[in-house]
């Protein structure tokens, strides 16, 4: 699964090789925010951080661009796993007694996400009884060492306090975060429905739309890689079944919504396909020939709203519904407006006009509306999309089962 990974570079002479953590990660495909101490900017500069990362990195505590979201929350929710490198002995001491006086210490005490920290400084400042009571402490907590190994240092001496080097680096906290993530949702059950309905006008034509199956696809396979039980219902695509789901093959709104309902109860409900909204009242059992007549009328009638129909309240209803919603004007009011008609607990909205079209593409901007907030996740691949929507449903239903019990 694609990580958010968010990197705290510290004020050591090792933070020249936080650049080549980012590009190693950048190479693996994964999504990299960076946040610079006060002491790394005497190290490396945020133009070299930008260009490798693709994004700017954090600097400051108080930022007018960051705190209309409280931006060090916004970025310890927003990531995967927190990397910590290097870590010098002044961020291991913050780290042990709570100070938060700058951004990397407030998110490193604000964060519920795993910390993995590869310290970095000389021997006697590694070997020294209150370095080594915080690292104690900070391991007991459950904060992941890597490192430091022995070797010659800056300063010319030789020793341990040294900094793992990246390629080292990233290989185990990748294997490690892996790991980390691999079961949170294990033991829940969940149905994904994906791509297009086509409904028939004759044997030849059907009526359709351009949705690909692609952000579908990526939840369904996110959400087993999470350790789900996922079943996939899917209109016609051309996409292979991701791993270790289960899929169903559709091809109308009236098919899949029996499909749904042979699944059976599910903890999380994701409705991605693009369902048609209208089906013919009669599709004709043979080619409709052209013939001489300047117009052709069809009969229209409404297809089974199969979002509103899960989201019904009764015994048998998800914990969580999630559904989708492709806009081309007031993008967030008339999803808001979807999510509350449809009696749905998260509406996922999306833009479609001439210039950002998403069907089939690999990238999406969406924004969240729940019951109480609304958050916009610009340009990331629908991977990540899945990765971060998975994370966030499988906390969500989690809290709610631990608050009914």
């Amino acid at each position: 699964m694609l990580k958010r990974i968010l990197l705290i570079i510290t004020g050591g002479i090792a933070a020249y090789k936080g650049l080549a953590l980012i590009r190693l990660l950048k190479k693996e495909g994964h999504h990299v925010d960076v946040v610079l101490t006060e002491g790394a900017l005497k190290f490396v500069t945020p133009l070299s951080v930008q260009a490798l990362a693709g994004t700017e990195p954090h600097t400051a505590l108080f930022s007018p661009t960051e705190e209309s979201r409280i931006g060090h929350i916004a970025l310890s929710r927003d990531a995967d796993i927190i990397v910590v490198y290097p870590a010098t002995a002044n961020i291991l001491a913050k780290m042990r007694h709570g100070f938060a006086d700058d951004l990397a210490s407030t998110i490193l005490l604000a964060t519920d996400k795993p910390i993995y920290v590869a310290p970095a400084m000389n021997h006697r400042m590694w070997n020294h009884p209150a370095t080594q009571q915080n690292v104690e402490a900070l391991a007991a907590r459950g904060v992941h060492f890597i490192g430091p190994e022995e070797g010659d240092m800056a300063c010319g001496e030789y020793g341990p306090g040294r900094a793992v080097e990246p390629e080292k680096l990233v290989q185990i906290i990748l294997e490690n975060g892996a790991n980390e993530v691999a079961d949170i949702a294990s033991g829940l059950r969940v149905l994904v429905t994906a791509g297009p309905t086509h409904e028939a006008i004759d044997p030849i034509r059907y009526i359709a739309n351009r949705s690909s199956g692609k952000q579908g696809y990526a939840i369904a396979a996110a959400f087993a890689q999470s350790g789900a039980q996922v079943t996939l219902v899917s209109g016609p695509t051309s996409l292979p079944a991701p791993e270790d789901v289960a899929r169903i093959h559709v091809t109308t709104a009236e098919e899949m919504l029996y499909a749904c309902r042979q699944v059976g109860s599910v903890d999380i409900a994701v409705c991605v396909a693009a369902v048609a909204d209208w089906r013919l009242e009669t599709s004709s059992a043979h080619k409709l020939k052209k013939g001489d007549d300047e117009r052709l009328q069809l009969s229209l009638v409404k297809n089974p709203d199969i979002l509103a129909m899960i989201s019904q309240p009764g015994p048998s209803r998800p914990s969580l519904v999630i559904g989708f919603a492709a806009e081309t004007d007031d993008i967030q009011q008339n999803a808001a407006q979807k999510r509350t008609q449809k009696n749905c607990d998260w509406i996922v909205a999306n833009g479609v006009d001439a210039q950002n079209a998403p069907f089939g593409q690999d990238d999406n901007t969406v924004t969240i509306i729940d019951e109480t907030s609304t958050e916009t996740w610009p340009g990331l691949p629908k991977k990540e999309i899945a990765a971060r929507l998975v994370q966030r449903a499988v906390k969500t239903v989690r809290s709610r089962t631990s608050h009914s019990i």
